[in-house]
């Protein structure tokens, strides 16, 4: 039976302000940069969450970017390890049975009445992006402006990088979504292209940057191309420290070699 790797972590714990930190969970890449004190930055109020299986089968990535205070961030994150079984348990099915439920689940977990009721008591609220990797599968659930990209030659050509597209007024916490009779968020599958996909996701202080150096996705996955693995995001954020970002920024990266064949044109 393979093992996951499994990490957390909060800004309001290690906030990184002034400090480029990077991290590899196994075969993931994990940047992050809390901001230039110089800019008026004295806090961190992101936070992630990986699991990875180390067979490359499967991961499973978070993402958060709250405001106000972390504490929104903090309970969304002991959300998922309150459902950790039951998340993990569906990562092990068969993908089409994963992707099925895994929606469902969801929306049970952040409908909870507990934890809508712990969300009504923390100051401020947190935008949250969900990655899975399963086969040759992404499936993405996003809650706000957190941003996540999809990169690869056949796409790049035909200008398509991102993947979800970034929605405000949209959070978790004591303003809440789900706390209303209609939950908003959106989610998606996309099918991956045979061959290297990089696939990254990021807090928005990397897009949000003076100058704005990366506000076009063609920009990050330019960058990527000159640069191997982990280097890649190293530069990215050296980037934005250069032009005095304020906003703390984290970033997950990692590839996904995908050997099967994938859907063409009739005519291609």
């Amino acid at each position: 039976m393979s093992s996951i790797v499994e990490f957390s972590w909060n800004g309001s714990h290690i906030h990184y302000v002034d400090e480029i930190r990077m991290d590899h969970i196994s075969h993931l890449t994990l940047g992050r940069f809390g901001g230039n004190s110089a800019a008026g930055q004295y806090k961190n109020e992101d936070g992630c969450l990986i699991w990875a299986d180390e067979t490359r089968s499967w991961e499973f990535v978070v993402i958060l970017d709250a405001h106000h205070s972390a504490e929104s961030a903090e309970l969304v994150l002991q959300q998922f390890l309150t459902y950790k079984a039951d998340i993990q348990g569906l990562l092990t099915k068969p993908y089409a049975q994963t992707f099925k439920e895994i929606e469902e689940t969801f929306l049970h977990m952040f409908q909870e009445e507990e934890f809508l009721s712990d969300c009504r008591k923390v100051k401020g609220e947190t935008a949250c992006l969900i990655l899975l990797r399963k086969d040759k599968y992404l499936w993405w659930f996003s809650i706000g402006d957190c941003l996540s990209y999809l990169f690869h030659p056949e796409l790049a050509k035909l200008g398509q990088y991102q993947i979800n597209q970034r929605q405000f007024y949209e959070w978790v916490g004591h303003v809440n979504t789900f706390d209303q009779d209609v939950p908003c968020f959106s989610s998606g599958i996309r099918e991956l292209r045979k061959g290297m996909n990089r696939i990254l996701m990021t807090t928005d202080g990397l897009v949000e940057c003076p100058n704005e150096p990366y506000s076009d996705p063609e920009k990050i996955y330019n960058e990527l191309q000159r640069h191997q693995g982990s280097d890649g995001i190293i530069a990215l954020l050296g980037t934005i420290r250069e032009n005095h970002v304020r906003d703390s920024t984290t970033i997950i990266f990692w590839e996904v070699d995908v050997t099967q064949d994938v859907q063409m044109p009739s005519d291609g």
